[in-house]
């Protein structure tokens, strides 16, 4: 890992923000040949909570990235699987198999590819900027052509460029805990109540992740496994391996994620719900999307990429965020989803980017909504 005096630093591309997003992105900007430094006030690891599911299209963005990995800390996942009982409907991947990975495992290893291709990082400290003075790091100044920012919902980079605060759309709070047990299935399982979702991820050969996303503050997964017999069930005898941690999940919309030499990637840039699973995945395409933008020296570029990776998943949140909100549809939409496994596969792909959302077709609209309107 490269240290270096921040009195000194003069880099191509500057980045705020250390997690999987910052990390991504630089390792991108570093294939294409630019000098990339990160600032963070944190120190690694840094975790969050998630569900830990990498869908296909994050895989394979992480595999051009050159991040490996390890098939010994991870599990290889199959498909989705939608339960409320006794209805329970499933459906592979159309383009590959995802991974389901802790998080701490997955930083480690961008983390490692990071430093490896030569990133520059700068662990506590501070990066500050003001309109009309230069960017400083713990004070100093610095110099570099292009700032990134990759500093989370919250992120000070997109207030100081002026981009304006991300309209939020809806807020949840998601919860996270892991147990010691070999998993039961190798689809991402995800049991749907009528305050939430709790949903299943094998992250290796003998632990699962339990995340629960939920409108009430404060739930807690161990509270509300009554909630979710089957889960309770099979978690009986497990005991847990990490303690439990939260955070709040929201569905975040910017009308430019640029201006001048300033962008931003990840939740910076705004953010679908958890309950798509799409947020590594996202965080991984915008940062490929970002590099190739900066290499053409255009940011309009990764502005309309942006708007484009983040369109199908901002769908599917809200079509999913309204079963969640109103149980009688979301009772109908399961059941007819089970009698129509067909219509679970065409979303999938569509949700997946696999397929358009023209491809699921009149007569996916018609059974669907008819499912939906029978009592």
């Amino acid at each position: 890992m490269v240290e270096v005096n921040p009195r000194a630093l003069k880099m191509d591309v500057l980045i705020a923000g250390a997690g999987p997003a910052g990390l991504a992105a630089a390792i991108a900007l570093r294939q294409k040949g630019f000098e990339v430094a990160i600032a963070d006030p944190a120190h690694p690891p840094i975790d969050k909570a998630c569900g830990e599911g990498v869908m296909p299209e994050g895989i394979r963005a992480l595999t051009a990235l050159g991040v490996a990995i390890d098939p010994r800390a991870s599990f290889s996942l199959r498909g989705i699987r939608f339960l409320s009982s006794p209805v329970a409907v499933e459906a592979a991947f159309p383009c590959g198999r995802g991974a389901g990975i802790r998080r701490t495992a997955l930083y480690r290893a961008l983390l490692h590819r990071a430093t490896e291709a030569g990133v520059v990082m700068l662990w506590g400290a501070q990066l500050r900027a003001h309109a009309g003075e230069p960017v400083s790091v713990g004070g100093r100044p610095v110099q570099c052509r292009w700032l990134v920012g990759a500093d989370g919902q919250n992120s000070q980079v997109r207030r100081w460029a002026g981009l304006g605060r991300a309209r939020p759309v809806a807020t949840r709070f998601g919860f996270r805990r892991h147990y010691h047990t070999e998993p039961w299935s190798d689809s991402v399982e995800v049991y749907w109540g009528e305050h939430g979702q709790m949903f299943v991820t094998p992250v290796g050969p003998t632990e699962v992740c339990i995340a629960l996303l939920t409108r009430h503050p404060q739930a807690r997964v161990a509270n509300q496994l009554p909630l979710f017999p089957e889960v309770a069930r099979r978690l009986k005898d497990a005991m847990p391996t990490s303690s439990e941690r939260g955070g709040i999940t929201v569905s975040r919309s910017l009308r430019a994620v640029y201006r001048g030499h300033t962008a931003l990637v990840g939740d910076a840039s705004g953010s679908v719900d958890a309950i798509t699973g799409d947020g590594l995945c996202l965080s991984f395409q915008q940062a490929v999307a970002l590099a190739q933008a900066i290499e053409r020296n255009d940011l309009a570029l990764y502005q309309a990429a942006h708007r484009k990776i983040m369109s199908t998943p901002s769908l599917m949140a809200r079509l999913m965020l309204a079963l969640d909100r109103h149980p009688g549809l979301q009772r109908r939409a399961l059941h007819g989803l089970a009698d129509e496994p067909w219509l679970f596969s065409r979303l999938l792909a569509v949700h997946l980017g696999a397929a358009t959302p023209a491809a699921f077709g009149l007569r996916g609209v018609l059974t669907l909504g008819w499912r939906l309107l029978r009592a």
